[in-house]
């Protein structure tokens, strides 16, 4: 049996990279999946076709998380499509790296928008679908919260504060049945890690040298790893920071 058979999961941010890949693996695992996207509806609906040409059911909705009005027309478009949901995957984010003479308060409440406030709307939607059997939340943080790099202040803090509400959520769900774990990938090879001119640079080449397991990851990497804490392999879990990066910040 698959591990997340008649399981519904909500991905934000599933257009391409750690998002689709996450979502293309919960459906061969079985799962309904629900793609979100900002802006790129191609990118969307190419992640839906994969789905639906390998079997398994998704429906594409657009949505910017960082908008109360927008996370709640998401949440009950799901309800309205599968009736419930089991499975949130906070996957939705942006990373622009800066120095910090060049940070405004324009980009500061972008990311803070986005990668952190976007996640506790998403959760706050989601558990109302919960009901009483509970369910599972991924937030896709990153090995920065831990160990933050140059022109990355910004980014890291979104980060270190998604760990933070990971951690106190697992506390306040307590009895509730519902789980929360961070997932932080190191380096993963992405359309935008590739947009921004990162593959293939002396950033990536020091990112792979100082990687015990010697590359640079793939989404892949990180949907393995999300299918696990989605699954009941993983139903002691909660409230934990699962770092996937070849072991680059266990140096």
């Amino acid at each position: 049996m698959n591990k997340l058979e008649n399981k519904v999961a909500f991905i934000t941010g599933a257009s391409k990279g750690i998002g689709a890949a996450i979502a293309t693996h919960f459906a061969a695992e079985g799962a309904k999946v629900v793609v979100n996207y900002a802006s790129d509806k191609n990118g969307a609906e190419k992640v839906v076709k994969t789905i639906a040409d390998n079997g398994g059911t998704a429906i594409a909705i657009q949505g910017d998380v960082s908008k109360t009005s927008d996370i709640v027309k998401l949440f009950e478009e799901t309800k309205s499509t599968f009736g419930t949901l089991d499975i949130l995957v906070n996957n939705a984010g942006v990373y622009p790296a800066a120095f910090i003479e060049d940070v405004t308060e324009e980009t500061f409440h972008k990311l803070f928008n986005i990668n952190v406030l976007g996640s506790i709307l998403a959760i706050k939607e989601a558990v109302k679908l919960f009901g009483n059997a509970g369910g599972v939340i991924i937030n896709i943080s990153s090995g920065v919260s831990t160990t933050p790099l140059p022109m990355m202040a910004e980014y890291s803090a979104t980060k270190a504060a998604l760990d933070a509400i990971t951690i106190a959520l697992s506390k306040e769900f307590s009895g509730r049945n519902i789980r929360i774990n961070s997932l932080l990938p190191g380096g993963v090879e992405t359309e935008g890690t590739r947009a921004a001119g990162i593959t293939g640079s002396d950033l990536e080449k020091s990112i792979i040298a100082k990687t015990p397991l010697g590359r640079i990851g793939h989404p892949d990497d990180i949907a393995k790893v999300a299918v696990f804490l989605a699954s009941d392999d993983s139903a002691w879990i909660t409230g934990e920071k699962i770092t996937v990066a070849g072991g680059l910040y266990g140096l």
